[in-house]
């Protein structure tokens, strides 16, 4: 196993923090990410998480007392896009966190651990990606002023061309590309277990995710800003 990451913060409070490849982990690691898994959703299917190791390189793990509370899967790619040769490009994973562990920024700590996994963070613009289950997710995300989708607003073409691209890297096989919609293989991969006050506005965005038949939406966002005619 690699050496822990430092500690975090306050908010961390004691956790430890580890960045594995996932190709690398132990079946006993793969059945705490599967026990947490389907803490988190109901109907987990543990073969989408299979495929999810699978897909990507990383997998961060935040451990308290010798127990796995958190993780999330990620890594960074160069792709091209429109106008961008060779763009790194954060592509966020499925991540989960206990429920005593919530709220205090570990969803999204580990989630910048995971895309950045054994390099450090790409200067310059960077592009970050998620499919996203529910709007707690979705947050990290729509934080940043660049992001795609908006409420009632329609993505432009180029947002659209962006985000067929992203969807081919996360293997999606159908994309709707006017509602950002990850459309799924025709069964549930499981029903987040969040209690969460949602907007108006952040629940437009999920009206045409279908979770029964596994969709997700996909979301992005640059930083520090974006390109000319985004």
């Amino acid at each position: 196993m690699d050496a822990p990451t430092p500690k975090g913060q306050g908010f961390l409070l004691a956790v430890e923090l580890r960045v594995e490849r996932a190709g690398a982990l132990s079946a006993d690691s793969r059945r705490r990410l599967l026990s947490l898994f389907e803490g988190s959703y109901e109907q987990a299917d543990p073969t989408y998480l299979e495929r999810s190791l699978a897909l990507l390189r990383y997998v961060a793990t935040a451990w308290r007392a010798g127990e796995l509370v958190g993780f999330a899967l990620g890594e960074t790619r160069q792709i091209d896009l429109p106008e961008l040769p060779a763009q790194p490009v954060g592509l966020a994973g499925l991540a989960c966190v206990a429920p005593e562990m919530r709220r205090r920024r570990l969803f999204t700590e580990l989630g910048r651990l995971a895309m950045a996994g054994e390099s450090p963070p790409p200067g310059g613009r960077y592009l970050v990606c998620g499919r996203v289950a529910h709007a707690a997710a979705l947050r990290t995300i729509t934080q940043f002023p660049t992001a795609v989708p908006r409420p009632g607003q329609r993505p432009t073409l180029r947002q659209q061309a962006i985000g067929r691209i992203i969807a081919q890297a996360y293997g999606v096989r159908r994309f709707d590309p006017t509602t950002f919609v990850c459309v799924g293989e025709g069964t549930p991969v499981g029903y987040p277990r969040v209690e969460l006050d949602v907007t108006p506005e952040e629940a437009s965005l999920f009206r045409p995710v279908n979770r029964d038949r596994g969709d997700s939406l996909l979301a992005m966002a640059w930083i520090p800003d974006a390109p000319t005619g985004w």
